[in-house]
């Protein structure tokens, strides 16, 4: 497909970001063009607008960058023949190798050469964008596309929480925002018997209580790990899914779990983290996980299921829709924190 199109771009090693009329992509024989219909943004779309340390060390500007959406395939290429246009998709971030040890033993996740789709190559913040047909994901047709759009940021929850036996068991979520939010409902379908939710926003814990979390705690106000305790009889939590990257946060979550328990790490801290590695890790017996991405394509499934089932719902987390020419207000409300996911609509 000849012609132009908007798109975020990315334009400058700095903060900020611009509407930009850009060529549309061209696609290659395994890829698909997409016309997008939602696209979200993420966190991690936060720190690239922000221009952090991550950001700087890691993007290369100027480039289109997103990464999470929904869409309809217009143009399909001469190898792919799984997909067609008219298909509604949504896609996998991870750009993977597929000859590494861990692609080779089935750990395509955490592939030692991946590469993510708007941090690393172009994204999705565009009327269109192209990508190898291996990583899309078909979705039902009766699914919203603003629901679709929150797929992959939903698969980083649902991998966080149930990378282990939550059923029964006290969770404690700590950070509130869009992917702690989703956790929260997570939790709340797999059976958890006490999903605590912990964060410094009132309006981001009104959210959390919408989630289906049945105590939330400003962390501002109460002491945390203390509360964490005295809900638990003293014990501490079962699984701590740690979602703020907030050093304080992070070492509290080590506090308040339970000798055996197991504590999962989604955040991004932005710089080195103190911990009790000694009384809070080693004595404890503590199982601890690093989280990235989803498992392909298991927690696609289990994401698309728990969508469709209506077991976790996602609608009160989506709260502003904006045309994609307003993407700084989605930013702003981003940085502010007065929002839950924010879809933008080409």
């Amino acid at each position: 497909m000849n012609g132009t199109m908007k798109a975020i771009v990315k334009h400058h090693r700095a903060p900020g970001a611009q509407m930009q009329e850009v060529a549309i992509p061209e696609i290659r024989d395994d890829e698909v063009l997409i016309r997008v219909k939602a696209t979200s943004i993420c966190g991690t779309d936060v720190h690239i607008y922000n221009w952090d340390e991550w950001s700087e060390s890691r993007v290369k500007p100027p480039y289109v960058f997103g990464h999470e959406f929904s869409g309809e395939i217009v143009e399909v290429g001469s190898k792919v023949h799984n997909f067609q246009a008219g298909d509604y998709v949504s896609a996998e971030t991870h750009l993977i190798c597929g000859h590494c040890p861990q692609c080779l033993t089935g750990k395509f996740h955490i592939c030692e050469n991946t590469k993510i789709i708007g941090v690393d190559t172009q994204g999705c913040f565009a009327e269109y964008v192209a990508l190898p047909a291996d990583n899309l994901w078909r979705n039902p047709d009766e699914m919203p596309t603003d629901i679709a759009s929150i797929q992959e940021p939903m698969g980083n929850a649902v991998h966080t929480v149930l990378n282990g036996d939550v059923a029964g068991k006290t969770v404690a979520i700590i950070g509130c925002g869009p992917i702690g939010l989703m956790a929260v409902g997570v939790a709340k379908a797999a059976g958890a018997s006490q999903v605590l939710a912990f964060d410094l926003n009132p309006y981001r814990l009104e959210l959390a209580e919408k989630m289906g979390a049945t105590t939330v705690i400003h962390s501002g106000e109460i002491d945390p790990v203390e509360k964490a305790k005295e809900l638990t009889d003293g014990h501490g939590v079962d699984v701590v899914c740690e979602m703020s990257g907030h050093p304080v946060a992070m070492d509290q979550g080590f506090k308040m779990i339970t000798n055996g328990g197991r504590v999962s790490i989604l955040s991004l801290p932005t710089k080195r983290v103190s911990l009790d590695v000694t009384n809070d890790i080693v004595f404890k017996g503590v199982e601890v996980q690093g989280i990235t991405g989803r498992k392909m394509y298991e927690t696609w499934q289990q994401v698309s299921r728990l969508l469709q089932s209506q077991q976790v719902d996602v609608t009160p987390l989506i709260t502003h829709h904006l045309k994609l020419e307003e993407f700084e207000k989605g930013f702003d409300l981003m940085n502010q924190g007065q929002c839950g996911k924010v879809v933008l609509h080409p």
